[in-house]
């Protein structure tokens, strides 16, 4: 199995889960949370495809499904005790965005996107996801807050888009990429960083 492809299933699992787990605090029963887990994970992944204009991966690869069912089921089954875990699943999550991304831009190259759409498109695969997840919950999506998240995929993919213009193997070059992210997502939670943000302009009463 060839390693990028093993994680992209490992990070689809972790999204699922993260999904679930989502609707599982809500209280919502188990057809819902197997929605939510089911969109969280192939949300990003589904618009980049339909923007490339193919038939998304999960339609024709059916250990997608699988690897989503399964963390479906985790989050059911241990539902507890994977909030005793929630650091791992964090680094789990992170590693996922990492691979997601670079993925993303991978596949929008071969489909000859320009360099700037292919880091875009890149940018969906990871966070879009979430988008979604967050709205369904009716929650402010985390790309929206001030937590260093979309900034990170845009990160990694623009080093792969770069890396991609030298005679860099396409595998060194997808790992330093995902783990540039990897490294900005871990480090801005360490460190609690954020990007600056515009204060709001107060209202003058009349």
């Amino acid at each position: 199995m060839d390693l990028i492809y093993g994680i992209d299933l490992l990070g689809t699992m972790v999204f699922a889960i993260s999904g679930a787990m989502a609707a599982n605090r809500k209280g919502i029963d188990i057809f819902g949370a197997t929605f939510m887990g089911f969109v969280t994970a192939i949300g990003g992944g589904s618009l980049r495809d339909v923007f490339l204009n193919i038939r998304p991966v999960w339609v024709e690869d059916g250990n997608y499904l699988l690897a989503i069912f399964t963390g479906v089921l985790i989050s059911v089954l241990f539902n507890k005790n994977l909030y005793s875990f929630a650091r791992t699943l964090f680094l789990f999550d992170a590693l996922g965005i990492g691979f997601f991304t670079i993925v993303g831009v991978q596949k929008s190259l071969s489909y000859e996107s320009s360099a700037m759409a292919a880091v875009m498109l890149g940018m969906f695969s990871a966070s879009m996801g979430g988008v979604i997840r967050d709205t369904l919950m009716n929650e402010t999506p985390l790309i929206l807050r001030k937590e260093i998240y979309a900034s990170a995929c845009l990160a990694g993919a623009i080093c792969y888009v770069l890396l991609h213009m030298t005679p860099i193997s396409e595998n060194f070059n997808a790992f330093i990429s995902a783990s540039l992210v990897f490294l900005i997502r871990f480090l801005s939670v360490r460190y609690n960083l954020s990007l600056p943000s515009v204060p709001p302009v107060e209202e003058k009463e009349t």
